[in-house]
C-alpha cells in the first residue's frame, strides 16, 4: 500500500510485489532492474519527502530480503543515489572493483554507469536521490561556465569522519526532523536555499571529476548592473521581454553585458532567461501534480513555441515535460 502526501511532497509506501517496489523506486531514480532471489519474502518499504525546488527526495529505504538493483548505461537513472546503511551493509559493483558499505561508509551510485548494487535482507538505509539536472545546474553555477562531460563521484563516501561524514549528519538530522517538525519548520526544510546548501555540500566534500576545477575556482559577487539585470530577467521572465529590454535595465552596453554574463553566469542574457523559463516551468509541474495541461505551464512562462519548448526542456532535464509530469504524478 503507497500513500503519498499531495501537501508536504511526503512519500509513504509498503509494498510485497518486485514489480511494485521496482517501478515506485523508479518513479524516484529512473529505471533499473531489480533482483529478487525468494521473491515472497519481498517486504519494500521506503518513506521519505521531496524537497520542491529541484526535486530531491530524502528518506529511507529497506526491501527485507537480499536484493540486487542493476543500473543499465544504456538506460541511465535520472539522478544520482547517494544512500546510507543504518543498519545491514550493501555492495557497489562497477568497472570490475567492489565497495562495501555499512554505517561508517556510504555509497553514490553516478547515473551513467552500468553498475550493480547489492542490498542485504536485513539492510534499512538513508536515501537521497538528487535529480541529474539539478546537480549539473549546481554545478554550472559554482564553476560559473557550462558542463560539458557527466558529473561522475567517486563511489565510497567517508560517514565517520571528515567533511563527507558532516554532510551525512546534517541528511540525518534533515531526515529525522521531517518526520516530525511542524508546518514552519517544514517550509524551512522545503526551502530552496536549504535543497541549495545541502547539493554544493556534496559537491564540496566528496571527491569527483570536477573537484580540482571546483577547488580553484571564485566565485566574486556579480557587479551591480548584472544584478539588475538578473533580477529584470527573474520579475519578468513571465512577459515577451527582448534581449535590448535587459540591456536597458542594466544600464550598460550589450557588449560589456554579454561579457559579463558569460563570465559570471557561463552563458548569454537570452541564454539565462530562457534557461530560467524552462526551471520555473519545471517547478510549476512538480509543485502541482493536478496540473494537465502543459501548453498553459509553458505559455505562463512566455514560451509560446510548444515544439520547442518540448526539446529545450528535454535537453535541460533529460526527460520530456509529460515524463516530468507522469513521474510527479505517481508519487
Amino acid at each position: 500500500m503507497s500513500t503519498p502526501d499531495p501537501g508536504n511532497r511526503d512519500l509513504r509506501a509498503a509494498l510485497n510485489d518486485l514489480d511494485g517496489a521496482r517501478n515506485w523506486m523508479a518513479s524516484i531514480c529512473g529505471p533499473h532492474g531489480l533482483q529478487v532471489s525468494h521473491p515472497e519474502r519481498l517486504r519494500f518499504h521506503q518513506s521519505g519527502t521531496v524537497l520542491r525546488s529541484m526535486a530531491t527526495t530524502i528518506g529511507y529505504v529497506e526491501y527485507g530480503t537480499d536484493v540486487t538493483v542493476a543500473v543499465s548505461e544504456s538506460s541511465p537513472l535520472n539522478c544520482y543515489s547517494v544512500s546510507l546503511p543504518v543498519v545491514g551493509q550493501q555492495e557497489l559493483a562497477a568497472h570490475g572493483k567492489r565497495w562495501l558499505s555499512d554505517q561508517d561508509c556510504g555509497l553514490i551510485v553516478s547515473p551513467q554507469e552500468s553498475q550493480d548494487l547489492a542490498i542485504t535482507g536485513n539492510c534499512r538505509k538513508l536515501h537521497v536521490a538528487i535529480p541529474r539536472f539539478a546537480l549539473q545546474l549546481v554545478l554550472q553555477t559554482m564553476l560559473q561556465r557550462p558542463v560539458e562531460t557527466p558529473l561522475v563521484f567517486q563511489p565510497d563516501m567517508d560517514a565517520a569522519a571528515g567533511d563527507q561524514a558532516s554532510w551525512w549528519r546534517v541528511v540525518k538530522f534533515l531526515a529525522g526532523e521531517m518526520e516530525r517538525s511542524g508546518p514552519s519548520l517544514g517550509q524551512l526544510y522545503m526551502s530552496s536555499e536549504f535543497e541549495l546548501t545541502l547539493l554544493k555540500g556534496l559537491l564540496l566534500s566528496q571527491p569527483h571529476n570536477y573537484s580540482e576545477q571546483l577547488a580553484n575556482a571564485t566565485a566574486p559577487t556579480p557587479p551591480h548592473y548584472l544584478t539588475r539585470a538578473r533580477q529584470f530577467i527573474h520579475d519578468n521572465a513571465r512577459e515577451p521581454i527582448t534581449l535590448e529590454d535587459i540591456e536597458r535595465a542594466s544600464g550598460v552596453s550589450r557588449f560589456k553585458l554579454f561579457d559579463g554574463f558569460r563570465q559570471y553566469f557561463g552563458c548569454a542574457p537570452i541564454a539565462y532567461l530562457k534557461r530560467y523559463r524552462l526551471e520555473s516551468a519545471r517547478r510549476d509541474i512538480l509543485d502541482d501534480r493536478s496540473v494537465r495541461n502543459i501548453s498553459s505551464v509553458a505559455l505562463g512562462w512566455g514560451m509560446s513555441h510548444l515544439g520547442r519548448f518540448s526539446t529545450e526542456y528535454k535537453a535541460l532535464f533529460g526527460e520530456s515535460p509529460s515524463e516530468t509530469l507522469k513521474r510527479a504524478a505517481r508519487r
